[in-house]
């Protein structure tokens, strides 16, 4: 186990000219991608229950395209396909960006988490009690400030378990990045069976990394249901 874990600092350290851990890769991933996909998500979110049929049906073809094919795929599309048309690399800019195995992940990562959590919020959104908005008319409220104020506060709250569930969900997704040559733990960890040939010892020790970062993250959303959901629960007399 000492060989393992020696084998995991040094690639940790060395691969592909990354000078970060396989963990703070994977981490970044995670936290890139879900940042950009839930800032993109709410007013996607907001459009896709719009009473403009065209608006809505421009983001249910999105979500629906990214959510009917695998994360998988899509990441090829992104590091090989894209690259491979003249358009691509005949523009400097894109390029660059598609040159780089990191920028096509967190794209495809983005676009993936962004469509699943646009369905996620846009079904709390719908599931607002009416009285709410009616309430907040009543008291002559814009549509901008309806959203900013009542829908969204309280939607976002509403759709807290069912985020964390796809943050954990994007977690194990980034096992995928080793496709793009992304030094994440499993990209890591297959280095190191490489060099070791204890297969059980390399892609165990992964899974324990894994598994410390998904509870970690259950934690903290555990603590924010508790805090920002406490007035759904029931409350004694």
């Amino acid at each position: 186990m000492i060989e393992i874990i020696q084998e995991y600092w040094r690639n940790y350290l060395y691969s592909d000219g990354y000078r970060l851990t396989g963990v703070v890769i994977t981490l970044w991933l995670l936290v890139v991608s879900i940042g950009l996909g839930f800032c993109l998500s709410i007013p996607l979110a907001v459009a896709r229950v719009s009473k403009k049929k065209w608006l809505a049906s421009l983001v249910w073809l999105y979500t629906y395209v990214f959510r009917g094919t695998p994360l998988y795929v899509q990441l090829l599309l992104c590091y090989t396909g894209l690259y491979s048309l003249e358009i691509i690399r005949n523009n400097e800019l894109t390029n660059a960006f598609f040159r780089d195995g990191m920028h096509c992940t967190l794209l495809a990562f983005t676009l993936n988490t962004c469509a699943y959590t646009t369905e996620i919020f846009a079904g709390a959104i719908k599931a607002t009690p009416y009285g709410e908005i009616e309430a907040a008319r009543a008291y002559g409220m814009s549509s901008f400030t309806l959203y900013r104020r009542v829908i969204l506060p309280s939607a976002l709250r509403r759709a807290l378990p069912y985020y964390s569930n796809e943050v954990i969900l994007m977690l194990h997704a980034t096992t995928v990045a080793f496709t793009a040559t992304v030094p994440d733990i499993l990209k890591i960890a297959r280095d190191v069976n490489s060099a070791t040939y204890q297969s059980f010892n390399a892609f165990g020790l992964a899974a324990l990394l894994y598994l410390c970062i998904s509870f970690a993250l259950v934690w903290l959303f555990r603590r924010a249901e508790r805090r920002w959901l406490a007035y759904l629960r029931p409350q004694g007399k």
